[in-house]
């Protein structure tokens, strides 16, 4: 077990090698990149930042511009040098300088970090709450009224994206009905509030986020719950378990439940990667400004440093969480054994 652990560590590096060296090179051949958006705007004499651009003017530039443009941007590179050199970079802990806000990528991305954990970490921990005994009741009462209308609720919402539910609950629930905020992290006078006001604020704004985050996620550990949870209860071990006196009370939550809980053992190692990755187009449409929203942003803006340090993050928080999944599994049912 140790061994097979050691081993999903050490393929972290080339697996990351490869995503990496995959999206570098679509970022360098994909057209509308900084070089030419930094063109663009110094044609039309809009450059007024940028160490390249300062000295650039309006109309068609020299070729000794436009080479120091690449320069400038780190396209003057053969791709797999100029992806070796941004490589090196990244060992040493220096992620690029970000093109759109002029700081370093690293900078950028610690800055919206909390917003996403802190929608990540509530959503999580809001799923796991309500999922885990509705699950168990809706497996003890199979095939009643409360079961029936409980899924009719649940295929409903996991039939609409979270994204699509957002924009409908912006323009009825926020903009018409105005009972929340359009959009936001918190109000424009959050500093100013009590302690008891900024958690008002927060829990306000945060209503209509966190619904569009947890949808998908309720109706699939749910369901997840319920089903293995049924399989379980009409196994051998819980009817004998039954026969010989065990209330049927101490067979579910004893017996049955624990061994339920592996495939929820493993989405919450998976979940990793959500906690602060956030939702793209859920952080757009709510304008929230956290990694979601970021990292939609950058790839509008072909901010590709941006672009790399969000999906470098991305990448790592799913290979580990893939491992901690492996590990929650061997935890929870010690008849697990990997190789």
């Amino acid at each position: 077990m140790r061994d097979y652990f050691i081993r999903r560590f050490l393929l972290i590096p080339p697996t990351l090698l490869g995503v990496t060296l995959v999206v570098f090179l679509i970022t360098r051949f994909a057209p509308g990149g900084p070089v030419e958006q930094a063109i663009m705007r110094a044609q039309a004499g809009e450059m007024g930042g940028g160490a390249a651009g300062r000295d650039l003017n309006r109309g068609a530039l020299s070729e000794e511009q436009l080479e120091r443009l690449k320069a400038y941007y780190g396209f003057d590179k053969p791709v797999i040098a100029a992806y070796f050199h941004w490589l090196g970079k990244v060992v040493q802990g220096d992620l690029g300088q970000s093109f759109r806000y002029g700081e370093p990528v690293s900078s950028v991305i610690l800055s919206r970090l909390p917003v996403s954990m802190s929608y990540g970490l509530i959503s999580l921990v809001l799923v796991y709450t309500i999922c885990l005994p509705l699950g168990i009741v809706k497996a003890i009462k199979h095939r009643t009224p409360m079961d029936t209308g409980s899924s009719i609720l649940i295929f409903v919402g996991y039939s609409i994206p979270g994204y699509a539910l957002g924009a409908l609950l912006v323009v009825f629930v926020a903009a018409r009905a105005g009972w929340f905020p359009m959009g936001g992290f918190t109000g424009p006078d959050f500093d100013d509030l009590s302690l008891w006001g900024k958690v008002k604020d927060f829990v306000h704004h945060a209503v209509l986020p966190l619904t569009c985050y947890s949808i998908g996620s309720f109706a699939f550990l749910t369901l997840l719950v319920k089903n293995q949870l049924m399989d379980n209860l009409a196994a051998d071990y819980v009817r004998t378990a039954v026969a010989k006196g065990v209330s049927f009370k101490n067979a579910v939550f004893k017996h049955a439940f624990r061994n339920s809980l592996i495939p929820v053992a493993t989405n919450l190692g998976n979940a990793l990667s959500a906690l602060i990755g956030g939702s793209f187009l859920i952080e757009f449409i709510f304008d929230i400004d956290g990694m979601g929203l970021l990292g939609y942003n950058s790839v509008l803006d072909r901010d590709y440093q941006v672009v790399m340090g969000v999906l470098l993050l991305a990448s790592l928080l799913l290979l580990v969480g893939n491992i901690l999944a492996d590990f929650l599994v061997a935890l929870a049912d010690p008849r697990v054994r990997f190789k």
